[in-house]
């Protein structure tokens, strides 16, 4: 059987993060409701963080279904403005509404990630980085996306940090695997411990 990790997310950048560390894994995106997932918690007042988790363990626990005996892993990002969980945006239009809220502000993301095994939950962890975003006038906004839109639109915020988005920002606090959406260094600490990491 192999024992290369099951990576439970469709998301093309923490397929990029798990393979420039040389950690072998195979994609198998788990589909689950986040929308409702995220309502269903929200209205119960869940916190953020919980959010969080809660979409990460989805994905594991679906993927993990499929894949007995394998180590599965889950994970989920969500952004945070004064309190608020901002969804990607569903048009250009509603990135260019978030990227003006987020203007001037200071907001949080959220990277959870969870491992199953055998149909149960070994590991998890969550990582948050802080973001402070420059004043940008309605022009600068769109001329951002002129440049940039659609290549944003799988990203929560309108922006993608690894990109020309980097150029938004007058501070960040937190590390760059957390900002794209994935706590690796816990996530290799971790594989390491279990011995699933290669020399």
């Amino acid at each position: 059987m192999s024992t290369a990790l099951i990576l439970a997310s469709g998301s093309a950048t923490r397929a990029r993060l798990l393979a420039q560390v040389g950690l072998p894994f195979e994609p198998h995106p788990a589909r689950v409701d986040e929308a409702a997932i995220r309502a269903a918690l929200a209205a119960e007042g869940a916190p953020p963080r919980d959010i969080a988790d809660a979409l990460a363990e989805a994905k594991a626990r679906k993927a993990a279904g499929r894949h007995p005996g394998r180590l599965v892993l889950g994970s989920d990002q969500v952004l945070v403005l004064v309190g608020e969980i901002l969804s990607k945006p569903e048009s250009r239009e509603d990135a260019a509404a978030q990227l003006a809220r987020l203007s001037g502000q200071t907001h949080e993301l959220l990277s959870a990630a969870v491992l199953y095994e055998d149909s149960a939950p070994v590991w998890r962890h969550i990582t948050r980085a802080r973001l402070t975003m420059h004043a940008l006038t309605p022009e600068e906004i769109e001329a951002y996306l002129a440049r940039t839109w659609p290549g944003t639109a799988d990203s929560v915020g309108g922006y993608k940090i690894e990109e020309e988005g980097l150029a938004l920002f007058s501070d960040i606090t937190g590390d760059h695997a957390t900002i794209l959406g994935l706590p690796l260094l816990p996530l290799l600490s971790y594989l390491r411990l279990r011995g699933r990491f290669p020399a």
